[in-house]
């Protein structure tokens, strides 16, 4: 996660992490680099299903795909975790809708000095 992520930002990371699926890939990933067949036994899912959740993932910035060409000229595709920590406070949650809206951060500074 950015350091100062944008609320669209912020939201796709919690949202890609709000399901057991995802969970669980991301834990799998913590071990290293996998090829998406071997990634979908592990987990004893289908590979679509797995794709599915991977794209969230992907889509948020918490993995990487990378495609790349086996000796035999067949595609592989395999998935990495992008290192992250994801901390939510109020202040994470102002910063964030403050990237999305300078004003809404200058009137919240403005009725805070009003205090």
């Amino acid at each position: 996660m950015t350091e100062n992520p944008t609320s669209e930002e912020l939201l796709a990371m919690l949202t890609a992490i709000a399901h057991p699926l995802r969970l669980r890939v991301i834990a799998e990933l913590a071990h290293g680099r996998v090829h998406v067949s071997e990634l979908a036994r592990r987990l004893g899912m289908s590979r679509p299903l797995l794709y599915m959740h991977l794209d969230k993932l992907e889509k948020a910035g918490l993995v990487s795909g990378t495609l790349e060409l086996s000796e035999d000229g067949k595609a592989l595709k395999y998935f990495d975790l992008v290192p992250f920590e994801l901390r939510v406070t109020a202040e994470t949650v102002v910063s964030a809708l403050a990237h999305d809206d300078g004003s809404h951060a200058r009137a919240l500074d403005t009725e805070e000095s009003g205090k």
